[in-house]
């Protein structure tokens, strides 16, 4: 019962740690394109 319960903690650890490192990156793939295209409107004017 114990290792069942170590198990299941270990693994949604593990989900929660790739969860926000998944949204970290989406973050910083938004921030990516809006810095593109700022850059390309100050380009164009």
């Amino acid at each position: 019962m114990i290792k069942t319960t170590l198990a299941a903690l270990f693994a949604l650890s593990l989900l929660t740690l790739a969860g926000c490192n998944t949204v970290a990156g989406a973050g910083q793939d938004v921030s990516n394109a809006g810095t593109d295209v700022h850059n390309a409107a100050e380009r164009s004017k």
